[in-house]
């Protein structure tokens, strides 16, 4: 895809790197969407249906999860969580792809854009994906009264910030990576983990202090109380604020160093 413009305003690289992995993405679409679709439906019948039918006959369960049945419960998780793992995917083999196999970000490179550009082109495109997916799980979700709420605009949004602030430190670390033996591990000991004990199906305290803390560390956790609070209509502002403005860090610190690893890897 020919890229003609004059060095300068990085949105509007970025917009012309999405428009990029757009065009790719056109024969795929249909196929990605539907498993957006149709995965976090099969995670919440058995997850939020099948087991929140057992859960919510304790009356100590309900207490704990702040009066919201279980399937309420999890549906932000869900939602969070998809945004998680595709993020963290697109940000691993196809940077890699792009740098070694199919060698397009050396195409771009040829152009007047920037290393910056590729990046912000790469976390606006992340962005996008999530805001999709995110809505197609809204979807399913809203097939269910429990969890069939306006709060399911701002968990989109949230499952969007956590996808970004997910994709651009991995994407980091894919730019310097050799080989992807690596990406497999981060998915067994960081994406998978995340996604079981990240607070997503059931509250934080009733783990380890030492594993709190360490999903704490991590986006993902602040999104879903976030895009839960939402949804079951308790909103802590101030807290919502503290939240956000951590997952933001993980965008800024994750860009930064993204940009600066692809600028001497393109531009030497």
């Amino acid at each position: 895809m020919a890229v003609t413009m004059r060095r300068g305003n990085p949105a509007h690289g970025a917009v012309h790197v999405a428009a990029w992995y757009l065009a790719t993405y056109r024969r795929l679409w249909k196929t990605n969407l539907l498993s957006s679709f149709v995965q976090p439906m099969l995670y919440l019948l058995g997850l939020g249906v099948g087991v929140g039918s057992l859960v919510d006959r304790n009356s100590s369960s309900t207490d704990l999860l702040g009066g919201a049945s279980y399937v309420a419960y999890v549906a932000p998780g869900l939602l969070i969580t998809t945004a998680m793992s595709l993020a963290a995917g697109e940000s691993m083999w196809p940077i890699m792809g792009n740098l070694k196999w199919q060698r397009g970000f050396h195409g771009i490179a040829a152009t007047p854009l920037e290393a910056r550009d590729i990046t912000w082109g790469h976390g606006l495109w992340i962005a996008a994906r999530c805001a999709i997916a995110g809505a197609a799980v809204a979807v399913a979700l809203a097939c269910f009264p429990d969890t069939r709420s306006w709060g399911l605009v701002v968990t989109v949004a949230m499952a969007v910030l956590v996808g970004v602030a997910f994709a651009m430190p991995v994407a980091a670390f894919s730019i310097n990576s050799e080989y992807d033996g690596a990406f497999a591990g981060i998915q067994r000991f960081v994406i998978i983990p995340l996604f079981l004990f990240g607070g997503a199906f059931y509250p934080l305290t009733q783990l380890p202090t030492v594993v709190q803390w360490l999903a704490k560390v991590a986006p993902l956790w602040h999104g879903v109380v976030v895009a839960r609070a939402f949804t079951v209509g308790e909103v802590d502002w101030l807290a919502t604020a503290g939240h956000t403005a951590y997952i933001a860090l993980w965008i800024v610190a994750g860009t930064a160093v993204a940009t600066r690893r692809l600028r001497r890897k393109l531009y030497p």
